[in-house]
């Protein structure tokens, strides 16, 4: 009986062991403050590309492209752009070999966007 008794309080006690992390990893839900990395922000441009032709426009009518710095996944800067006041820039990247690119945009207003990018 007191044998009976203790395999039983252990099973409970390993049930119990499996079953506490799933409500550790509980949806914060509708009205909780989500992480950064999920918010979405809605960039005031867009990157359009086409084989190594790409071109960065503002969605902005009254914000323009004060700034353009691209670089590749190594580090080496193809394009810097400094006090421009331009709708939309365009450029090719033909003589290089790499697929992926970092791209941060400058507005007029101040505000800063980068992203990731790639090339076909």
């Amino acid at each position: 009986m007191t044998r009976l008794f203790s395999l039983c309080i252990a099973a409970c006690a390993i049930c119990a062991l499996f079953v506490y992390p799933v409500h550790a990893q509980d949806d914060p839900g509708p009205g909780k403050i989500r992480p950064i990395a999920e918010r979405k922000v809605n960039k005031p441009f867009k990157v359009l590309t086409s084989g190594k032709q790409i071109t960065i426009k503002s969605t902005d009518n009254e914000n323009n492209l004060r700034q353009i710095l691209v670089w590749t996944s190594t580090g080496h800067r193809i394009v810097e752009q400094h006090e421009m006041d331009v709708p939309s820039f365009d450029f090719s990247v033909s003589g290089i070999n790499e697929r992926v690119f970092f791209l941060m945009v400058e507005f007029k207003n101040g505000k800063r966007f980068s992203e990731k990018i790639g090339v076909r």
